[in-house]
């Protein structure tokens, strides 16, 4: 049965589709059958796939990507789950989520990553998120909710970053996603070798 794991924030620009994809080229990478799902209507990801694929013209083989809606992506993910056909399913919610897609998302899910830099405006989403989220665990039992410290600049120490998000009632990853241009550049093809500590990471708690 597949893994699902959703990426979900109040607000836009908090990391939510960099980290989506990261994660899903590196599991890629390391040899898992990835799904990609994108609930974003404009469909960004499938196009940014498409000029990828024309610009290398090598036929480099790529997971796939799917594009749904806010409001029917949990039934399809049901069914993709029991189809077996991929190990790991990445989903990268809409910033506009409603509550009840939220809510559907979360109880087939196995994990909820919610990426936040240390910015007042992220910790206050953050939080708002996190709580949004609770009712959720109650239904989903094994549902992980994981805080996923994103854009830390380097000189800013671990301690740091765990006092400031200490008070939230889900996992803190003990590793961050640095302030870095790599990070920021994404491709859905190429995996970014840096990233692999994040996402193995976030793999543990999935075990």
């Amino acid at each position: 049965m597949s893994k699902i794991i959703s990426f979900i924030s109040r607000k836009g620009g908090t990391g939510k589709t960099t980290n989506a994809i990261h994660l899903a080229t590196t599991l890629h990478q390391l040899g898992k059958k990835v799904l990609l799902v994108e609930t974003d209507t404009n469909y960004t990801l499938n196009t940014l796939r498409k000029m990828e694929v024309f610009q290398a013209k090598d036929g480099k083989a790529a997971f796939e990507i799917l594009g749904s809606e806010d409001h029917q992506v949990a039934q399809e993910l049901e069914k993709l789950k029991d189809s077996r056909k991929f190990d790991y399913i990445v989903v990268d919610s809409a910033g506009k989520t409603t509550d009840e897609g939220i809510k559907k998302l979360c109880l087939v899910s196995n994990a909820v990553v919610v990426p936040t830099s240390l910015t007042q405006n992220d910790l206050l989403v953050t939080y708002q998120t996190v709580t949004d989220l609770a009712p959720a665990r109650e239904l989903n039992s094994g549902l992980k909710i994981i805080i996923l410290p994103n854009r830390i600049h380097s000189s800013t120490n671990i301690f740091t970053v765990r006092d400031n998000l200490k008070k939230l009632d889900a996992i803190i990853l003990p590793v961050v996603v640095p302030q870095k241009n790599l990070f920021v550049n994404f491709s859905t093809v190429d995996a970014e070798k840096e990233y692999q500590p994040v996402a193995q990471a976030i793999l543990n708690y999935l075990a």
